[in-house]
């Protein structure tokens, strides 16, 4: 956390007043970070409890899939890292998805459009990608000590990120984080892999269903499994991808 400065407050909020609002063990703010998740991890590995929170105005080196790096603008979006720490294993490998599909339905609030799942990890709205989740775990023993879940917003689509998006006009950051917190920690609590409900919930928001895409395999997207599998029908059969990025066809890596 060497290169982490401290705030005192975030939009007009401190710590203790934003942990209570929002029901939190603790809040911990940030002028600017290389990387929320570093400092998350950092807390974690000191004892840190669920539910603590890292909230930072910017980040100078933010990790993103395949040890992708970038940099968000201060006031231009909401850059957290939630500290959890569930016990069921299985669970954390759709925890991208279930977290990604139950903030889409409180993020619908303060969009001017319907928000879209990508899989495995991202959120869209008019086709511009609106947020990002990268979840990390610790494990000890084959069983997992926590997560990190590093959640990104566009509050204000960034104007160097081209096919960007953002929230409504005149979204207030804290009120957002009064939505998407709470479910943020549930489905960090959820057990299993994704239900039904989940899977269905997740058709009707798939950007990717019956598209041609390039990778992870050479396709047409045909949805998700309960597993958190990507399926795509292939000339040589259906491929369920476990891993890797969605490319449609047509558009560079993501």
């Amino acid at each position: 956390m060497g290169d982490a400065r401290s705030a005192a407050r975030y939009d007009g909020w401190a710590a203790r007043e934003l942990a209570v609002h929002l029901g939190l063990p603790a809040v911990h703010l940030f002028d600017e970070v290389g990387s929320a998740l570093d400092v998350a991890h950092a807390l974690a590995r000191a004892g840190a409890p669920a539910g603590t929170l890292v909230l930072a105005d910017r980040q100078t080196s933010g990790r993103g899939r395949g040890g992708r790096r970038w940099s968000s603008a201060a006031g231009q979006g909401i850059w957290l890292t939630l500290v959890e720490r569930p016990n069921d294993a299985s669970a954390i490998e759709v925890l991208s998805l279930r977290l990604g599909l139950r903030a889409a339905a409180v993020l619908d609030r303060f969009a001017d459009a319907p928000v879209a799942v990508k899989w495995p990890n991202d959120l869209y709205v008019g086709g511009g990608k609106l947020a990002g989740v990268l979840v990390e775990a610790r494990w000890r023993d084959a069983a997992p000590e926590w997560v990190a879940i590093g959640y990104g917003v566009n509050v204000l689509p960034p104007a160097d990120v081209e096919g960007a998006a953002g929230l409504a006009p005149g979204t207030q950051r804290v009120e957002v984080l009064g939505e998407l917190v709470p479910v943020l920690r549930a489905a960090a609590a959820a057990r299993g892999e994704l239900t039904a409900r989940e899977l269905a919930a997740f058709a009707a928001r798939d950007l990717a269903r019956g598209r041609a895409c390039v990778a992870p395999a050479a396709g047409v997207v045909e949805g998700i499994t309960e597993s958190g599998a990507l399926l795509v029908a292939t000339p040589g059969g259906r491929v369920a991808a476990r891993a890797g990025s969605l490319v449609f066809t047509g558009e560079g890596a993501a």
